[in-house]
């Protein structure tokens, strides 16, 4: 009960000392307060002297003498100084075989301490004349010690394992309870491979009815290291020598295993379980002529993947072995043409190199996630359902028609799936598919990557995606090539985006139709807006939220013309545009939602004549931005308006952004571009303004560009009201003589909200 009581009966370890000591004592109250010492730990450690001197001496009973042993081995660090004693101990014959039992266990409980007397324990294993219950103390503490080798295990296992005998062998509920117990303990402190090996040695009832190819390896390399040190070892030989052939008919082998059965057939040669081995490696070598042929195919394979990886680094290897058909069919037998076609990782490390020029167009250096909405919404094709866009378009599947309004986000949504698509995927401006679709792609690659019929074949198979954004901004001719595409390649995934015009869309592709923000959604952006604002915004912090509140439930009150409503919730279902609303609230001023970008233009313009002490060169500057639209570029000429482009470029503004790359030479280029086609057309209309000859001019030359249409729908909010109505009347001729009433179906919507 004292050495129960742990901590607590501490102060009473000199009276359990003194019952131990006392030799009128009865010898189980000694013995119970030997093994009390032992329970209490570090309490007892000044009494390991006379715990000791107890073991040692002949005179005590051997009951009290063995409590006293595991006592030692109880007290761990304390009593390492008496390991030479208890193993004294546990070789004298004099002493009764209980005693050498409880020395055993206190050995093992010693742990490392022992670890230099493994041997002296492993020999009592091996001493037949020793009681049972003796070594398999040993095998015991053998087990708790130290990891034992392989070697060693050999050698034990030779006296301790007995599989005919009623002592020491295969484990059942009527006999050899010490064996399962001496090959517990092995399992607890010894490696893989001594357990394996003690699996098959000690517990055949264990050995699985077939092995795999890697257990049957991994079993006869142990084997082989067994074999050596268990040479002089007779019965253990013969039992390992069984287990080698059994292991030899468990697995289906291959020829790469000749070399490992071959070195045990030597070491079995004149026993009868070297027949077994013999007859598998016979097998085996008639497969050999078939292995040879498949190292062949797979050095050819290995060539191959080799170039694949140097591929995307090397022009001379893209020109020479990828994309130069001939090449593929005859040094790639075949096979690697198809894998290049249908096998996804090797489609991608094939178009690695052109990677950059399919998504060129796409801007989306300068493409953030959060300038999209994911919460924005689509009416789903033949349901009718109104659903999120991502989750109803999570990727590009099928043939897809995304239309919406200017501004609801058809292109962010676009760089959306670009920006985290995992296939190959070419983005295309409608623009410039005016010779065709497969001609724009072709534009985008050099050399044999050009290669027609290979495109074709990919696009067909549904390998490579296509996005085709701003179908509305083409001509008639342009946009009948592009839907002839797409229902010729019924199978391929192609997304393309519009806004609402008349024409015959592809019948194999589906609409899905952009819904406008809803009003929440409307007032989180803007709230998400606030971080980006100018710090030294007149109004920040809770007032800009109630200032977002408020001016949302002005314009969007309910008791305004239905068309008026909806006109509002297009435009502020724009980021670009809520954008340019959330600066301007936090300047403490009034948006005006059909003229922001010349609000936006207004204040840019303001501090700009602040900081360079001039006024901002608009004329000047939209007549180069006329010649940029004319003549298809898209890059400012910044060199001419270096002050112009710097504050465009201002955080609070962000009007046009800039891109960095590296050209042959390896010198560092870059350029800027208008952040959205809106802005450019801010500045392409001032050339439409005024009354000059050339305005007028302008004003009906262009009506059949489609690369003025966005001047147009400006022209509808900035002209004054007669002016407007006139252009309205000729754009309606012009749609009666051509029957392309693109312009002039949203110009008088645009102005009818007027």
């Amino acid at each position: 009960a004292l050495g129960n009581l742990g901590p607590a009966a501490a102060n009473y370890v000199p009276d359990i000392a003194q019952i131990l000591k006392d030799e009128k004592v009865y010898y189980s109250v000694r013995a119970s307060a030997a093994e009390a010492l032992g329970n209490l730990g570090p309490a007892a450690a000044n009494y390991v002297p006379d715990i000791a001197q107890i073991l040692k001496d002949q005179k005590v009973d051997k009951y009290v003498r063995g409590r006293a042993a595991e006592a030692l081995g109880n007290l761990g660090p304390a009593a390492a100084n008496y390991v030479p004693d208890i193993l004294q101990i546990l070789k004298d014959q004099k002493v009764d075989y209980s005693v050498h039992a409880s020395a055993a266990k206190a050995l093992g409980n010693l742990g490392p301490a022992a670890a230099n007397y493994v041997p002296d324990i492993a020999q009592i294993l091996k001493d037949q004349k020793v009681d049972k219950s003796v070594r398999v103390s040993a095998a015991e503490a053998l087990g708790k010690i130290r990891q034992l080798k392989l070697e060693e295990v050999v050698v034990i296992l030779n006296y301790a394992y007995e599989p005919n005998q009623q002592f020491f062998g295969s484990y059942s509920e009527n006999n050899n309870f010490e064996f399962w117990r001496f090959w517990t303990y092995f399992l607890g402190g010894s490696s893989e491979e001594v357990k394996t090996l003690l699996t098959w040695l000690g517990r055949p009832q264990a050995i699985p009815d077939k092995l795999t190819h890697d257990e049957g390896v991994k079993t006869l390399e142990l084997f082989l290291k067994a074999w050596e040190p268990s040479r002089d070892l007779a019965r253990l030989h013969e039992d390992l020598a069984k287990e080698i052939a059994v292991v030899a008919r468990k697995v289906s082998w291959h020829p790469g295993d000749i070399l490992i059965l071959e070195k045990h057939y030597n070491n079995l040669k004149g026993l009868n379980e070297a027949d077994s081995l013999q007859s598998v490696i016979i097998n085996l070598k008639g497969w050999q002529w078939f292995f040879n042929a498949r190292t062949t195919i797979l050095i050819h394979a290995a060539f191959w993947l080799l170039l694949i990886f140097a591929y995307p680094k090397f022009p001379q290897v893209q020109a020479i072995f990828f994309w130069n058909p001939w090449v593929r069919r005859i040094l790639g037998v075949g096979y690697v043409g198809f894998l290049l076609t249908w096998f996804p990782p090797f489609r991608r490390k094939l178009f690695e190199p052109f990677k950059p020029s399919l998504l060129a167009d796409a801007g989306l250096d300068n493409f953030h996630d959060q300038s999209y909405f994911p919460e924005s919404q689509v009416k789903v094709p033949a349901s009718g359902d109104i659903l999120p866009i991502t989750p109803a378009l999570p990727s590009i599947q099928g043939q897809i028609i995304l239309e919406g309004d200017s501004g609801l986000g058809k292109s962010m949504f676009l760089r959306h799936l670009l920006k985290n698509s995992q296939r190959i995927v070419v983005y295309l401006p409608a623009q410039k598919c005016h010779k065709g679709v497969i001609e724009a792609i072709q534009d985008k690659l050099h050399g044999q990557a050009q290669d027609a019929g290979f495109l074709k074949n990919l696009i067909y198979s549904g390998a490579i995606d296509i996005c085709i954004d701003g179908l509305n901004e083409v001509t008639a001719d342009t946009r009948a090539k592009i839907c002839q595409f797409v229902e010729s390649y019924f199978r391929g995934n192609i997304i393309m985006t519009t806004q609402p015009l008349e024409w015959t869309p592809p019948s194999t592709a589906k609409t899905y139709y952009l819904q406008p923000l809803e009003q929440q959604q409307i007032q989180e952006f803007l709230i998400s807006r606030q971080p980006r604002l100018p710090q030294d915004a007149k109004i920040q912090g809770a007032d800009y939220e109630k200032a977002c509140t408020n001016y949302l439930t002005e314009v969007l009150k309910q008791q305004q013309a239905q068309e008026e409503l909806d006109a509002v919730r297009r435009i502020l279902s724009n980021p670009m545009d809520l954008t340019v609303v959330a600066l301007m609230l936090s300047q403490g001023k009034q948006p005006n939602l059909f003229r922001l970008q010349e609000q936006q233009y207004n204040l840019m313009a303001a501090e700009y004549q602040q900081e360079w002490n001039q006024e901002f060169p608009l004329k000047r500057f939209s007549a180069a931005v006329y010649q940029m639209r004319l003549e298809d570029k898209q890059a400012l000429p910044a060199d001419e308006f270096h002050q112009v482009v710097k504050s465009l470029e201002d955080e609070k503004y962000k009007m046009v952004v800039s891109r960095q790359w590296q050209d042959e030479k390896s010198e560092a280029k870059k350029e800027w571009y208008f952040r959205h086609d809106k802005i450019m057309d801010f500045f392409l209309v001032q050339n439409f303004l005024g009354e000059t000859d050339a305005a007028e001019g302008l004003l009906v030359d262009r009506m059949g560009d489609p690369r003025f249409r966005g001047v147009y729908f400006l022209l509808a909010t900035l002209l004054e009201i007669d002016a407007a109505k006139e252009l309205r009347e000729k754009l309606i001729q012009y749609a009666a003589d051509t029957r392309d009433n693109t312009v002039s179906n949203t110009f008088v919507q645009l102005l009818r909200t007027r």
